[in-house]
């Protein structure tokens, strides 16, 4: 070991310790916890209704696309079961830096919270990327969720039978697999203060902070504590509590929480390192996952590979009160977009859950889900999740949009 080396960097330490001290005592961008007082209720929906009012958000890449085969989808549903959703779209991302300058302006925002829900494709791409943070398209998502409140985000990986080889794992590994994750989604280290990348001692250091306050524990645990009682009763905290101050909070709001008021719901807990091996190991041991935002950002994604395309995932996110914004696991794709190959499923999956969560139709957003199912059942692929040699007809964006509309028409109403 170079002693020296070793000793300049303590001694840089410290004075970056010192300054994230003297920021976090006088800053004007100093950390303040969230006010939000904890709720007994978790997931809420508008009441039932003939006529629901929805902002569509394209955004970039394939987004476009995707949306439209999920509009001709719910066309047929609301028509098959008589009522009507009137979609209005909005901007986001790099579609509205380049109309506005802003990656979410506030005709966008107030649009979304004026809505019964929020339906989004996707955003993203490389004409941004060297863009100042400020002007990426990914700025205008964080803003979205903080703005909206939207502080849970559940992300279902269930493995279809139909697409159980597209999985790189195993057979008997993926084979049963039905988990849901649950990710905080507006406090951690992306949006803790003091933040930034100053020059300390002659060198540029870059710092975030992962904060939590017990009431954004508080209200994401109790999210989770409802949808694993909804599920198989099992819940399981991901957190780093064996290093991290933070998580050894998180630990323990959790478990008061749980304990008390989801008796019915098995905790357990596991530290991010062994959940991330766990979850190639043996997913099936898992039913309810519930995360902080970083940790639950990349375990939702591994997750989410253990069905064999993100093309397949659907995702919510929710708040304590209004719209909730319903979207896709999968990214803007730019390298397909516009050739009509990419997979809408999973867009139109997450209007399913718009219509569970949001709209109070779990009736409907069960058509929905069989319908997409029916269409696998019918050898119906996109290029995402075609095997070679499996004899399945590969069709376009627009074909398989069309295809599940077709088996919803075609449904027998009870």
């Amino acid at each position: 070991f170079d002693h020296d080396a070793i000793t300049s960097t303590s001694i840089n330490m410290v004075s970056l310790n010192l300054a994230l001290s003297l920021l976090l005592a006088t800053g004007s961008q100093a950390f303040v916890p969230a006010a939000n007082k904890p709720s007994s209720s978790a997931l809420n929906a508008v009441s039932k209704k003939d006529t629901y009012s929805i902002t569509l958000l394209p955004g970039d890449g394939i987004g476009p696309e995707i949306t439209e085969a999920t509009k001709v989808a719910l066309e047929a549903l609301t028509e098959k079961c008589d009522f009507k959703i009137e979609l209005k779209e909005a901007l986001i991302g790099g579609a509205a830096i380049d109309e506005k300058n802003d990656p979410f302006p506030q005709e966008s925002l107030e649009q979304c919270l004026g809505s019964d829900s929020v339906l989004l494709a996707c955003i993203g791409g490389y004409k941004w990327d060297n863009n100042p943070r400020e002007l990426r398209p990914e700025s205008g998502l964080l803003k979205m969720r903080k703005e909206m409140g939207l502080f849970a985000n559940l992300r279902p990986a269930k493995v279809l039978p139909q697409l159980i080889d597209a999985s790189t794992l195993k057979r008997e590994v993926v084979e049963g697999v039905d988990v849901m994750v649950v990710r905080e989604l507006t406090g951690d280290v992306y949006f803790g203060t003091p933040k930034g990348i100053d020059e300390i001692d002659g060198q540029r250091v870059g710092y975030n902070n992962m904060i939590y306050s017990e009431s954004e524990i508080d209200r994401i645990a109790r999210v989770a504590g409802d949808v694993a009682s909804k599920r198989e009763g099992k819940l399981c905290s991901v957190d780093k509590a064996n290093v991290l101050d933070v998580s050894q909070l998180w630990r323990d709001v959790v478990t008061q929480v749980i304990t008390d008021d989801f008796k019915d719901v098995e905790l357990s807990h596991m530290y991010v390192d062994n959940a991330a091996m766990q979850l190639i190991r043996w997913p099936k041991q898992f039913d309810t996952i519930v995360c902080g935002n970083i940790f639950g950002d990349i375990l939702s994604d591994e997750a989410s590979m253990l069905v064999g395309s993100l093309g397949m995932l659907p995702s919510a996110s929710i708040g304590e009160s209004g719209p909730g914004v319903f979207e896709p696991c999968h990214g803007s794709a730019p390298d397909i977009a516009g050739e009509d190959k990419a997979n809408p499923l999973a867009m139109i999956l997450s209007a399913a859950m718009m219509l569970t969560y949001d709209l109070d139709r779990p009736a409907e957003a069960k058509m929905l889900e069989e319908a997409v199912e029916a269409v696998l059942d019918q050898g119906i692929r996109t290029p995402d999740i075609k095997q070679e040699g499996d004899g399945c007809k590969l069709v376009g964006c627009k074909e398989m949009g069309q295809a599940v509309a077709d088996v919803i028409a075609s449904m027998v109403m009870n």
